[in-house]
């Protein structure tokens, strides 16, 4: 089993400390470095090149946003786990446009969370229970367009979207649709350049906006 590789990005010592010892525990998880705020994430990031970042969202020098556009851009294979007492859809959603592959609350118990950073390192998507209903409805009330339509998927890069939609992963995916992992990343990058979207979240929440799938 591959070593997942974890960047901690919190302006609290006690939280990070916290944090570290928790995934100390965990077989198979080493948490590679630390940061305080924004910009010491993005230098971590850039220089251990983790394979996921909790990312804490109000820090001082950088915001956990800012932060998250930045290292989609120079580190596009980390998955970034947002980690925060907040569950407000307007930052989730914020965050989700700054390419974030997951969402948890810091209330979040210590499984839940190994499992939040399993997941996402295997590149799935991860949205705390307590507020996806929350989110998806913002989304459905939403006033602003989508640049990009559905239309031009095809019958398989739909059903490949709707597996994304439900958290799937590659393999997952893969053998349900009787076809390779490699088909399946390549039918995902179709989908990707076709909907205008960076990441597996985004193109999930556009699926639901646009009721391809069931919620």
């Amino acid at each position: 089993m591959k070593n997942i590789q974890v960047l901690v990005v919190d302006d609290h010592p006690l939280i990070r400390e916290g944090l570290r010892k928790i995934l100390a525990l965990e077989a198979g998880i080493t948490v590679v470095a630390e940061a305080g705020d924004g910009v010491q994430a993005i230098e971590a990031a850039r220089r251990y090149r983790p394979d996921v970042i909790l990312m804490d969202i109000n820090m001082p020098k950088m915001n956990g946003i800012d932060a998250t556009r930045i290292i989609r851009e120079d580190v596009p294979s980390a998955g970034i786990v947002a980690l925060t007492i907040h569950d407000d859809e307007q930052y989730v959603l914020e965050l989700i446009r700054a390419g974030i592959s997951g969402y948890v609350l810091k209330d979040i118990d210590a499984h839940e969370l190994i499992q939040a950073i399993r997941r996402v390192a295997n590149g799935e998507s991860v949205i705390h229970p307590a507020i996806t209903k929350k989110v998806f409805g913002e989304l459905r009330r939403s006033a602003y367009s989508e640049p990009k339509t559905w239309e031009d998927l095809t019958e398989r890069e739909l059903e490949v979207l709707a597996h994304i939609a439900h958290g799937e992963a590659n393999k997952v995916i893969a053998n349900r649709l009787c076809i390779s992992e490699k088909t399946v990343k390549n039918h995902i990058s179709s989908i990707f350049r076709k909907l205008g979207v960076t990441d597996r979240t985004q193109a999930a929440l556009f699926a639901v906006k646009n009721k391809l799938v069931e919620v």
